[in-house]
């Protein structure tokens, strides 16, 4: 089979994948959504001209480089977002935007990151409202809604070593958030998501680390995604998802947030 016509293929099924995907993943109602970003690797880091370290601070620095934010609703497992494109602020806006387009409406679930501070104005732009000035100020302020609860898993490395990892409540409060987490009896982490990615970067080509099937342009890597997605969600079976008291085995992420 010629490259051009996989290619093609390629193209057609991720547009018609990302659209039915969109079509389907609306009105959920998930309790928690873990987001973060992971970086595509480069051709120096490839070949060993970089280590992973000086290949992260080239992908900074770059205004080409090309990050897939993602989120996920633990529970279900289910991938809900994916964003393909630099690792700036207007792409943290486009990830929440499409999460809170795919909630029930008045749905707010608690919201769990790495340190970035960018998801922080887009969260807030969204569950927010005006409040009345307070006494002394002429202007009324933008504030978080009181459901809004967004807390962050704060990860300091030293080169490769990681050597602290800290918790900061962004939005809410600890008590509310712990009482949040309570239910389902875990703590403030983003292990899920951080799992996901691992999946990701096995089942994209584009995305595994010291591959040689590197994507070319952001497009192609943004069709690889929405068919990885699409699979994942509504065709991969997942183990975690199997339920022991009623038997049901052989559970897809979709079958799990009651899609399908």
């Amino acid at each position: 089979v010629e490259p051009e016509t996989v290619l093609a293929w390629l193209s057609e099924a991720g547009a018609q994948l990302e659209a039915f995907h969109r079509y389907q993943s609306g009105q959920l109602e998930v309790a928690q959504v873990q987001l973060d970003e992971l970086y595509g690797v480069i051709r120096a880091y490839q070949t060993g001209e970089l280590n992973e370290a000086e290949a992260l601070a080239a992908l900074e620095q770059s205004r080409t480089s090309t990050w897939l934010w993602t989120a996920i609703d633990p529970r279900s497992k289910f991938w809900l977002a994916a964003v393909v494109g630099e690792r700036t602020a207007n792409n943290a806006w486009k990830i929440v935007h499409q999460v809170v387009g795919q909630l029930k409406p008045g749905r707010v679930p608690l919201f769990l990151t790495d340190g970035n501070r960018a998801y922080e104005q887009p969260l807030l732009s969204h569950y927010g409202a005006w409040q009345p000035p307070l006494e002394g100020q002429r202007q009324p302020r933008w504030q978080a809604l009181p459901e809004l609860l967004y807390a962050q898993v704060v990860k300091k490395r030293r080169g490769r070593r990681l050597v602290s990892v800290s918790k900061r409540v962004v939005f809410g409060t600890l008590e509310q958030i712990q009482t949040r987490l309570a239910s389902s009896g875990k703590q403030i982490n983003t292990a899920y998501v951080e799992r996901l990615n691992l999946t990701i970067r096995q089942l994209v080509p584009g995305l595994g680390r010291r591959v040689n099937t590197l994507a070319h342009t952001p497009d192609s890597l943004a069709r690889q995604v929405s068919l990885v997605q699409t699979y994942y969600n509504f065709c991969l079976p997942c183990r975690s998802l199997d339920s022991a008291a009623t038997g049901v085995r052989q559970r897809t992420p979709a079958m799990a947030v009651g899609i399908t």
